[in-house]
Order: structure tokens, then sequence, then C-alpha cells
């Protein structure tokens, strides 16, 4: 022991004694804030936090702000995998969840706002009655005109049908797309945006499904279908990589080349069926 001592001194000039405490890189976060019980203006809230004691991602950072800074910042957070869609949120201008996006250190405040576009419940927490309303809208749901008794096999589907589902069903329905899209933004209470209009048309794509013409007409509308201009903007901020832009593409080719003059009265029919699908706001 003594003669490790001695070593350790005769070498100690040549190789200094390193630190293996952590060096902190403190980040700053400017964070939405809003409280409708107190009357005031939405405001920037800066927070700074060390990033060596942090997860990677800004889901991590804003957990840690609400469990040791500041315990009244609201937001919504479920699975932490990307799958529930709840932390949806733009971040640095672009929207996406905070579960899957990496935190960049930066010299700048990492900027996190709410869903732009939408009412705010409080701080990062948007409300998506309508939005949910909408896709109500569009009975997102296997719809049969002759169904099998109990107990009967279920309906088969051939590898290539099942395949045009893909790039479809995987929607989480986060409203990322929803939200970035500027025709959504104009007309939300008529306009059905990219989410709800991809999964109309993962209905009317499913060749289980028997309602195909009635779905094709309820959706030819000017407002419902034709407010989308092909931005582009869904299809770049999707956490899942789908491609909304493409759906509707899709959907329009098929009212295109499948209209009939019969589609006036099937739509009249659809729409007094159900007068409450004609818009979200209105849908309960």
């Amino acid at each position: 022991m003594a003669m490790a001592a001695m070593v350790r001194r005769s070498l100690g000039h040549r190789f200094p004694v390193r630190s293996f405490a952590a060096v902190a890189q403190p980040q700053t976060f400017a964070i939405y804030r809003y409280d409708p019980d107190k009357q005031a203006k939405p405001f920037l809230q800066d927070y700074t936090i060390d990033l060596k004691a942090c997860g990677p991602m800004i889901l991590d950072a804003l957990v840690k702000i609400k469990d040791e800074v500041d315990a009244t910042l609201t937001f919504r957070r479920s699975c932490r995998e990307g799958i529930c869609g709840s932390c949806a949120m733009n971040i640095n201008g672009k929207n996406g969840l905070a579960c899957l996006l990496y935190i960049e250190p930066s010299k700048q405040a990492i900027e996190i706002q709410p869903l732009p576009h939408t009412y705010v419940v409080k701080d990062l927490v948007p409300d998506l009655t309508n939005f949910y309303n909408q896709y109500k809208s569009i009975e997102p749901w296997l719809k049969r005109k002759d169904t099998k008794a109990k107990g009967e096999k279920e309906y088969f589907q051939s590898r290539e049908d099942r395949a045009k589902l893909d790039g479809m069903y995987e929607c989480i329905l986060c409203a990322c797309c929803m939200t970035s899209c500027p025709s959504y933004w104009w007309n939300p209470e008529y306009y059905l945006g990219p989410a709800v209009l991809m999964q109309a048309y993962r209905w009317i794509a499913d060749s289980r499904d028997q309602f195909t013409e009635e779905r094709l007409a309820w959706v030819n509308d000017t407002m419902k279908l034709y407010r989308c201009h092909g931005i582009m903007n869904c299809t770049n901020c999707c956490p899942k990589g789908l491609d909304p832009a493409k759906a509707i593409v899709h959907l329009k080719e098929q009212v295109a080349e499948t209209y009939k003059d019969g589609w006036k009265s099937m739509m009249t029919g659809e729409i007094v069926k159900n007068k409450g699908r004609e818009s979200g706001m209105m849908y309960m």
C-alpha cells in the first residue's frame, strides 16, 4: 500500500488526478403557460435544467421540470413510446410527440407550445373535442349489409387487400397533422382534416366494408374533402412516418372514378340519417 502511494505521488506531476464528477450541462426550455383560472394572457416561462441529470427526450425534461421545479406545469402523457399520441405538442416550431423527440442541446431556449390553432385547456393541453367529434363523424368501424350469425367465421381478406391498409391503420390520432394544416386552421368546423380523411379512406379501402359508395358520397363535399390543397405539412410532421396527403389523393381519385349522379340522393339520405355528422363542432 505504501509503495503504491509513493508511485502515485511520483507520477502526480505527469498524470493529474481526474475528477469523475459529472459536469453540469444546463439547458433552458421556454414553455407556454396559460391558466384559465387566472384570466391572464399566455406567456412563455423559462426553466433551466441539467441535461446530465435528465433523460434524453423532451418528455423527460417536462417530467423533470414538473417533478422537481414547478408542479403547476400541465401536459398530457401516457405511454412514453409513441403509441398513445397523448404528448403531441409543438416543439421549436414543429409538431411532434415529446416522447419521441430527442433534446438537442442549444444555447437558445428550446421552445415548447401546445398544438397550434387549438383552444388551450391549460398550459400544453389542447382541446381536441372537435377533432375527436370529426373522427366519430366518419363512422370508423366496419359496416356490413349482410352480417354473419354469431359463431360464424370472420370476414377474410386476401394478403393483397390487407396490404392496402398499410400506412393508414397505424395512425394514433395524435392530431399533429391536423393542427399543422393551414386549411384546417381556416375551416376546422367543416374541413375534416388529414388524419380524419385518411381514416375515412382506410374504411373505404377495406375490402370487408360494404358501405363504400355511401362513405364516398358523404365525404364528396367542397368543404369536407376539397379544402385540402396538398400543402404537405401533414406528411412532413407525422411522428409515425405516415402519408396522409397521399391517402387524400387516393380518396379524391376514387371519388372521381366512381362518381354517379345517384350519389346526390344518397348523400342527402346519409345527411338526414345522421344530421349530427355534418359538423365536428355540433356532433356530441
